[in-house]
């Protein structure tokens, strides 16, 4: 990665941010996107920490199609080109009884984990393909593969599924560019979303996903941020593209 360019999107904490220190030991520039600027900001801090010199923080939400723009478009002029681009941003929300789900927040869901994915990677993809290399991963979950594994979280099963299904159709489109692009299921993490889900109402999330999740943590059963990001990162020095990477597969 020394002299790369990369863009990590929910790179204010957890997973997002592990990825984004690993790529800053590996010698990139950065280029940190989040909602939050004082999370971005203790991000860039610590990347300044290991020595990174070159990065730039931009606080947008990446389901706002017009600041998702202006975030690609700042990274490439502050930058220059992306030559890797690590898709985080997610929801879990809404969680609940599906027919009582709004739709617009469910729509919104599939928004930011799946259309602005797709989205930035189709605004920062050309500069890829003139110069022969780029990397894109989209940080996906196990929910794909086990889509009843979580009752009630019907857009965040949806979502991780189809951005899959987007990975693996757009690495066949890209297999002859130098461009590879693949998913990644990061394990369960110790992360905020973790945190979050534990502190819902059993009876509006399901007393079942609450159990899950709530003995997950207290039996140990979650790895750290830094554990799963390195994983990842070892598979991103290989030439493979179009595969789903699970965090316990070997690079």
């Amino acid at each position: 990665m020394d002299g790369k360019t990369a863009l990590v999107t929910g790179a204010g904490r957890g997973i997002g941010r592990a990825i984004a220190l690993g790529l800053a030991r590996c010698g990139a520039q950065l280029a940190l996107v989040a909602r939050s600027r004082d999370e971005l900001d203790q991000t860039a801090g610590q990347v300044q920490e290991l020595g990174g010199k070159a990065l730039v923080v931009i606080p947008a939400d990446v389901g706002d199609p017009g600041q998702l723009t202006a975030a690609a478009g700042r990274a490439r002029a502050e930058l220059g080109d992306v030559d890797v681009l690590i898709n985080n941003a997610a929801v879990v929300a809404p969680l609940g009884a599906s027919p009582g789900i709004e739709r617009a927040q469910w729509a919104a869901a599939i928004g930011v984990t799946v259309v602005a994915v797709a989205n930035l990677s189709f605004l920062l993809l050309p500069p890829m393909i003139a110069n022969g290399w780029g990397r894109i991963v989209n940080i996906s979950s196990g929910i794909a593969a086990h889509p009843a594994g979580m009752l009630r979280a019907n857009a965040y099963a949806t979502s991780k599924a189809a951005l899959e299904a987007h990975t693996i159709n757009l690495a066949a489109e890209l297999a002859s560019a130098g461009v590879t692009v693949n998913a990644f299921r990061p394990g369960s993490v110790d992360t905020a979303m973790q945190t979050w889900i534990r502190e819902q109402d059993p009876d509006q999330i399901g007393a079942g996903l609450h159990e899950r999740f709530t003995a997950s943590y207290q039996q140990g059963g979650l790895i750290g941020p830094q554990q799963s990001a390195e994983s990842l990162l070892a598979h991103l020095g290989t030439d493979a593209t179009g595969h789903i990477w699970n965090v316990s597969d070997p690079a």
